[in-house]
């Protein structure tokens, strides 16, 4: 049984693409960041990690009140490698007893607490130490890791994030499917077809 499980948010990049910052987007009354922290608070068993950078002050400000703790990649612009292992030396130097992390980012607006807890059923009936989410055929976030990939983790760097280590480990990898996991916000005109509906009914 998996019974302490941390989840880790990515919200360090300054959205170059959007032209302002994607974790303050609100969709469906809240700040895309908060959403993340409602959805990672009701499936976490540990604790729930936000990587700030590019907006600190204003994703630190829109946190107050939630339980969410916040670390800093002063490193941001460096990529989500960078961010990735800031949060898992944090996560792990303040939690050492953790089974597993669960790596988020913060503009996949159909994350729900139900997908994540799936990611920790699905390790602990295949007993694979890497579950990620699947859509669009490719293996992506959210993604669960065993505490034996934190190592990994802890010394990524650069643009690539998580994925060479899937990449690496395909004999210890499950998948759950996600297909709206395919929708994130890169642009101006997702954000305008998501805020109409038309982004979740197109790319079903």
């Amino acid at each position: 049984m998996m019974e302490n499980v941390g989840i880790l948010i990515l919200g360090a990049g300054n959205s170059s693409r959007l032209g302002q910052p994607k974790q303050l987007l609100e969709f469906q009354g809240k700040p895309l960041i908060c959403r993340m922290v409602d959805e990672a608070s009701g499936a976490a068993s540990g604790p729930v990690m936000i990587v700030a950078g590019a907006s600190a002050v204003e994703v630190k400000c829109k946190l107050q009140g939630t339980p969410a703790l916040i670390v800093m990649n002063d490193n941001w612009v460096e990529g989500m490698g960078s961010s990735i292992a800031t949060g898992m030396k944090a996560m792990t130097q303040q939690f050492t007893e953790l089974e597993g992390v669960i790596i988020m980012v913060c503009d996949q607006p159909y994350v729900t607490s139900a997908l994540l807890r799936q990611l920790v059923e699905q390790h602990i009936i295949t007993r694979k130490g890497i579950i990620a989410s699947t859509y669009d055929n490719t293996a992506g976030t959210p993604v669960l890791f065993h505490n034996r990939y934190f190592r990994a983790l802890s010394g990524l760097t650069g643009q690539q994030g998580a994925k060479k280590i899937l990449q690496q480990s395909t004999d210890d990898l499950a998948l759950v499917p996600f297909p709206l996991g395919v929708l994130d916000i890169d642009t101006a005109e997702d954000y305008q077809r998501l805020l109409t509906g038309e982004l979740s009914q197109t790319d079903r």
